[in-house]
Formats: C-alpha cells, sequence, structure tokens
C-alpha cells in the first residue's frame, strides 16, 4: 500500500491513520434532534423535494392518508411508459435507443424524418477526435474503465473549438456528441485495458457507418467484429431501460447539482460518471454478477427451493460472498411491487437464453428474485414489500451477450448519458439556481493553542 513512499513517511502516514481513527465521529442521535434528512430522504424513506422535472419519472407507490401504499412500478420518459416505447419499438422490429434519446433531449417522440436526422448527426459525431486513443487513452490506460471514462470525457474538453458558450444551440451540440463518443471511449478504454493489464492483443475498431448505438457497441468490443441481430436488440433494450431514472438518482443529481454552478458539460457529465461509478450506484450490477456466480456454485440443486433459501440466509448473516449482509439486486428506494426494468429485461432475454442454453440460470435468478422476500421477512423480522430490480438481471443480460464485467458499468454509463445530458439542459435553461444546501455545525468552539504546548 505504501511502497511509493519512503519507511519515513510509511510511518508518520500509519500514525496519522491511528489519529484518524481515535476522532470523534458525529452522534447518530444529532441527526434526529436537528431533523437531519440523511441521505436527502425523508423519515418514511420518501425522497426530499430538491427540484421539478419532466425528463422522466420513477413510480413505486402511491401516498393515501399519509401513508405509502406499495404499486407496481413505472417507469416514464417525458409521459411515456418506458414499457410501451420498448414494445412499440419491437413491434416495428426497429432499434430504439436513438430515439429515446431524441425523445429524452428534444421532449417529443420524433417523426421518421427528424430520427433520420438525429441518428445521422451521431453518426458523424461518433469518431474520437483525431489522435484521441492514440494521447489520452493507450499513453495512460487504467485498469477501471468508469476511471478512463471520467478522464477521457474531462479530456473532451482541450478537443473543442468552444466547450463554454451557455447557449441552447452548443449545449445541444456538445451533449449529442458525448452521446455519440462515449460507446466509443469505452470500448478503446477497454481495448487498452485488456493490452496493458491483462497482457492480451491490443484491437482498436472505428464505429461502422449504418450501424445502431447498440451495434457498433458490440462490434467494437468483439476482436471479429460479429454479433447477431438479436443480440444487437437485447443490448439496445438494455440501453434504453438505463437511459433515464429521474432527477433523484445519485448520479442525475450529481450532475443537476455540478451543472447548477454553471461550469461545463464536461466537467458535470465526468462528476456523473465518477457518482455511478460505486457500488452503491452503477457498480452493483457487478455485485450482482458476482453474487450470483457466488449461488450457483454454492446450491447445489437449483430446483431445490430450501437449499436456495439456506443460501440466502447465510448472506443475510453477513456468511458467503463479500459477507456484506446484502442480498444484491433485491429491493429499491422507490419501486416496491416491481421494478418494470427487471420485469422488461426477464421477459425479453427469455428467448436468447434459450438459445444460449443458459436458462437453467435465468430460472436460478426467478428463484431467488421469489424466494428472497421470505428468507429476508424470516431473518430480519421486518416484511418490508420487495422486488427484484434492474442490477438482478442486467448483469445475466450482460453475460448473456458475451460482455465482460469490466464493462457492466461502463455501458451503464454510456446508456444514461442520455438522461445526464437531458436533465443538465433542464437545469441550467429553467430558472436555475445554484444549489446549495444547509449543514448543521456540531462540533464544540475550541481555542486556539499555540504550537508547541499542543500534545
Amino acid at each position: 500500500m505504501y511502497t511509493s513512499l519512503s519507511p519515513r513517511s510509511t510511518a508518520s502516514l500509519i500514525n496519522m491513520t491511528e489519529a484518524f481513527r481515535t476522532q470523534k465521529r458525529i452522534r447518530p442521535e444529532l441527526y434526529d434532534k436537528y431533523h437531519v434528512c440523511r441521505g436527502l430522504r425523508n423519515p418514511d424513506g420518501t425522497g426530499v423535494m430538491a427540484g421539478l422535472t419532466e425528463v422522466g419519472s420513477v413510480q413505486g407507490y402511491y401516498i393515501d392518508d399519509g401513508e405509502k401504499v406499495p404499486m407496481e412500478g413505472r417507469l416514464l420518459y417525458r409521459g411515456i411508459s418506458v414499457k410501451d416505447l420498448i414494445t412499440g419499438c419491437s413491434k416495428e422490429d426497429r432499434f430504439g435507443y436513438e430515439e429515446t434519446c431524441y425523445l429524452l433531449l428534444m421532449g417529443h417522440l420524433p417523426t421518421r424524418d427528424q430520427l433520420t436526422n438525429f441518428t445521422n448527426v451521431l453518426e458523424e459525431m461518433r469518431p474520437l477526435p483525431h489522435m484521441f486513443t492514440e494521447d489520452m487513452i493507450i499513453k495512460a490506460p487504467s485498469a477501471n474503465i468508469m476511471n478512463k471514462l471520467a478522464r477521457s470525457v474531462l479530456t473532451l474538453y482541450s478537443y473543442d473549438d468552444d466547450p463554454e458558450t451557455m447557449t441552447p444551440e452548443n449545449q445541444l451540440r456538445l451533449s449529442l456528441e458525448l452521446l455519440a463518443r462515449v460507446p466509443m471511449i469505452i470500448a478503446h478504454g477497454y481495448a487498452a485495458k485488456r493490452c496493458y493489464f491483462d497482457k492480451e492483443s491490443l484491437y482498436l475498431h472505428r464505429p461502422i457507418p449504418g450501424h445502431s448505438t447498440a451495434e457498433n457497441i458490440l462490434a467494437s468490443i468483439r476482436p471479429d467484429r460479429q454479433f447477431t441481430q438479436e443480440e444487437a436488440r437485447l443490448l439496445d433494450m438494455c440501453l434504453t431501460l438505463h437511459a433515464e431514472h429521474g432527477g433523484g438518482n445519485n448520479s442525475t443529481f450529481t450532475c443537476r447539482v455540478v451543472s447548477s454552478s454553471f461550469t461545463d458539460i464536461f466537467s458535470a457529465i465526468a462528476a456523473a460518471v465518477g457518482s455511478l461509478k460505486g457500488p452503491r450506484h452503477g457498480g452493483a450490477n457487478i455485485k450482482c454478477k458476482q453474487m450470483m456466480d457466488y449461488i450457483e456454485s454454492t446450491v447445489k440443486d437449483w430446483k431445490d427451493d430450501e437449499e436456495i433459501a439456506a443460501c440466502l440466509t447465510g448472506l443475510l448473516n453477513h456468511q458467503g460472498y463479500d459477507n456484506s449482509g446484502l442480498i444484491y439486486g433485491m429491493g429499491h428506494a422507490v419501486y416496491t411491487l416491481s421494478d418494470p426494468r427487471a420485469k422488461i429485461l426477464k421477459q425479453f432475454s427469455r428467448s436468447l437464453a434459450e438459445k444460449k442454453g443458459m436458462q437453467d440460470r435465468l430460472d436460478l435468478i426467478e428463484s431467488v428474485e421469489r424466494i428472497t422476500p421470505k428468507v429476508f421477512a424470516t431473518v430480519t423480522g421486518n416484511e418490508k414489500v420487495m422486488c427484484a430490480n434492474v442490477d438482478l438481471y442486467s448483469g445475466f443480460v450482460y453475460d448473456m451477450l458475451g460482455i465482460p464485467e469490466d464493462l457492466y458499468t461502463p455501458l451503464f454509463a454510456a446508456a444514461r448519458t442520455a438522461g445526464w445530458c437531458a436533465h443538465r439542459l433542464e437545469e441550467i435553461f429553467n430558472n436555475s439556481r445554484i444549489m446549495r444546501p444547509a449543514y448543521k455545525a456540531v462540533m464544540p468552539r475550541s481555542p486556539f493553542i499555540p504550537l508547541d504546548d499542543r500534545k
């Protein structure tokens, strides 16, 4: 951990760490005393109202006589159900992510001509700037693609002729460039990671004209560039489902907070990427996949509910996988009876799972979803309404598509760039004020002590 430091500095750092550990912590009861909404959540678990939005809506309960009443989850993009959006594009046998991006940014569904023009603009913007990959990605590869993405997004500022002008025209242009380029940054960042950290061959693919975002992603991360239309359609659905999730999720709120200072778009989106990287947010999809790997290796009979329940009981009792006491992919801050994203992924992934011989694994995930609420109530005594969230199924879908874990959260970021940009545009062009909440200072007053008198 301290190999780059001298023995003297290492000893000093260890002493500082010990001093930090003995530092007084804020007493938990003070949060209640001063009515602090920790996590910006009210005592009943609802989010503190921090703003208004027309971009997206997440609905998982309703309030009746002051009480939360569970309901089937709904996710709306500009007032349109994401289920209807995906079903409509599926019936017309076409990709839906680009249409979703247009809807989120512009506020309405595009006409055929508008959609064609929109996709043409994205296609023209998709190639990265000259020598960007060589200078900014290959020369400074990262073992973590989210870290590489955040740094690359910030660096794009230096390649733009007008990164600061706060007009709708310029901010929309910058938003579209990020939408087009983030997937290519991720693909090239992953290629560099494979080469320099995994000691595998380096291959860099350029975007293919006429391909959708989903098709270009698969063609960019696979050595042979080959994929089936069913695979591309399923990835397109994942991108659509992850494109937006209201203004209150951590990364979107981060983007809005940073944007409220009127900083540049590259700083705001990089901050959102940093938020999404965390295992409490976008990084949870990797946790779910790894937890399911553990369950698959631990449970001998995947059809035995009692054996599955015993494994889940162990997880809740801090015994197994990461010993966190959590069952990843279960429960959500808003959704109660169901997460519409999880329901859609489960429904549309079944066909490909059967073709790839992975239906038993999908059945096991569904069993975990079904059994967990009962086990949770038995172990904790809490009979809260609980549903699977999208992370429980997205990792399985990515695995089925042959996408490595390194790219799970980056692909989430690529999709969510649409929502981030839509919220940023709404934030800066709608009577925005810089966000400045309050923190109650609870430290005691202390006198200044001369240096030689300190102990």
